[in-house]
């Protein structure tokens, strides 16, 4: 922690102090517990991830910045987080969308959900895709940097580095559903 900037570290107590929607294995609502809780007592929260398209087909993945609690340094390519307590999946993913890529306004397609469970990362995952264009304005505190990558660009890059286990399946649930 100590390498993190002053804003990394407020940005990080606060979203552990989140209040985060609190589910059962049935994606029931049982109530909403800060972030940190939920990770300390392995219960399960609510998640979002958006699958970020340009014209080209080309999607948008992202590096986490190393502030992170889960995954930190890792690379993402879902644009996306923790359903707050009170939000319904769609405000949370168009959220979560302007809030780390700065993007607003874009239909987002939903694509159905699945159930993440890991040590330390548990969640009903919603899976989203949109497309976009313009300029990609990344949230410093969350995203270290960011790239539009083709399929080929997309498979020798996960070949090369690290990427969120919960995004790969978000990834293949999105993939398994366009065959």
């Amino acid at each position: 922690m100590a390498e993190w900037s002053a804003a990394e570290r407020a940005h990080r107590a606060r979203s552990d102090a989140e209040l985060i929607a609190w589910v059962d294995e049935h994606d029931q609502l049982l109530g909403a517990l800060p972030r940190a809780q939920l990770r300390e007592q392995q219960l399960i929260g609510r998640g979002t991830f958006i699958l970020l398209f340009n014209r080209a087909g080309e999607l948008c993945v992202h590096q986490r910045s190393e502030s992170k609690a889960v995954y930190p340094g890792f690379w993402d390519l879902a644009a996306g987080g923790m359903v707050d307590a009170g939000e319904q999946y769609l405000a949370a993913a168009e959220r979560e969308l302007a809030e780390e890529l700065g993007v607003r306004g874009v239909p987002l397609r939903e694509h159905g959900r699945f159930l993440f469970d890991q040590p330390g990362n548990r969640l009903w995952c919603a899976v989203y895709s949109a497309q976009f264009d313009g300029d990609v304005n990344t949230q410093a505190v969350e995203i270290q940097q960011h790239c539009w990558l083709n399929p080929q660009q997309l498979a020798a890059h996960m070949a090369q580095f690290s990427y969120c286990p919960d995004s790969l399946q978000a990834w293949a649930f999105y993939q398994s559903g366009m065959a």
